[in-house]
């Protein structure tokens, strides 16, 4: 990469003293981008402002940022003079066309969208497995683009680490049940008019996922659906790679879309070294973002996952192998997500000097 194009040392655009940084969201109206407004609120992330930026097609829709009603701008090179910090929540395409301006602008860049994670110097990143490895703080104070790892992905580096805790693991499989939200709110759209018109014995759209899969679970799209499926799959155990280190067991994978709207939901089979004790591993899965769900409360699931921070987890005894446990999870993906991205961007805000760079 040329001098030129690298991007200047991000410092407060706010008031001098203030400490406050200004923030854009760019695709403010998918999903994700909501998801994302809803994190910088609750976890009160020093933003002067929050710019809630998108296509023509959602300029001046009204939405909620904190405790104040914001409305979505058109986006122009202009829109990013001053920006500290850019959350890409925007269709790949679109994010590929306009980050390296965005950049030059002197913007940090928070991914959520993966158009990013093969450039040179984009970093997969998920803070939660930071701090279960350990690993010291980034202090780069020209970083290339963070970018957010899949929600999966992380739900399964925290488990299988602190799995390893208590017995060497021996053999993971997994199988993953994908929700449509993962496609925004089209994949949602798709789904919902799917059953509508099963219910009705009407023809199927197919625009997304190009199969049916309204009450369906299936392991691959049609061949006209982007991207395929196997794509996500592959993505899902690549960023589990680069999170979770080259000492981190490798599960078998299977992805699986189900006919949810949202949240993950997780079948783990862990073979151990050792005959299980539930008990002790148990208490290495527990503790910050993961909650333990006792069998006689309700079982984890995308539903009662929904909104919520952390992943819900029941640990259960395989009752033909003395040496094998059961993982049943849920989490909210798009939460999971978006505040992957914000302690991304936390993170960096507290690894830069406050005022002027000499």
């Amino acid at each position: 990469m040329s001098s030129s194009s690298k991007m200047p040392p991000i410092t407060p655009s706010g008031s001098p003293r203030s400490g406050l940084y200004r923030v854009a969201i760019v695709g403010a109206s998918t999903l994700k981008g909501k998801e994302v407004a809803e994190v910088l609120a609750d976890r009160s992330f020093p933003s002067l402002d929050v710019k809630l930026l998108d296509d023509n097609e959602s300029m001046g829709q009204l939405k909620p940022v904190g405790d104040e009603i914001s409305f979505i701008q058109g986006v122009n090179s202009e829109q990013f003079d001053k920006i500290d910090f850019t959350f890409f929540t925007s269709g790949q395409e679109f994010t590929r066309s306009i980050w390296k301006r965005v950049r030059e602008a002197g913007s940090a860049i928070v991914d959520l969208s993966y158009a990013l994670e093969d450039e040179a110097d984009a970093v997969v990143r998920s803070p939660w497995i930071e701090r279960q490895l350990a690993l010291p703080r980034p202090l780069d104070l020209q970083p290339g683009p963070s970018v957010t790892a899949h929600p999966a992905s992380v739900v399964l580096a925290l488990l299988l680490l602190r799995a390893q805790q208590a017995s060497k693991l021996l053999r993971v499989c997994t199988m993953i049940f994908e929700p449509v939200s993962e496609h925004g709110q089209k994949g949602m759209d798709e789904l919902h008019e799917q059953t509508v018109n099963l219910l009705s014995f009407q023809q199927l759209p197919k625009n997304i996922f190009d199969t049916q899969v309204a009450f369906n679970m299936v392991s691959r799209y049609g061949e006209q659906s982007v991207p395929p499926l196997a794509a996500i799959e592959k993505r899902v155990l690549k960023h589990y790679q680069k999170i979770a280190g080259k000492d981190a067991v490798v599960p078998s994978l299977l992805l699986v879309q189900a006919p949810i709207f949202h949240g993950h939901a997780f079948a783990i089979h862990l073979e151990m070294e050792q005959p299980a004790d539930i008990a002790v591993l148990s208490k290495a899965l527990s503790g910050e973002h993961v909650t333990i769900v006792p069998g006689a409360e309700e079982a984890p699931s995308n539903v009662n996952a929904s909104g919520q921070g952390d992943i819900l987890l029941s640990v259960l005894a395989d009752a033909n192998h003395p040496n094998g446990v059961w993982l049943w999870a849920a989490s909210d993906n798009l939460r999971i997500a978006a505040i992957t991205a914000v302690e991304c961007a936390e993170a960096m805000a507290a690894s830069r000097p406050r005022g002027k760079i000499q």
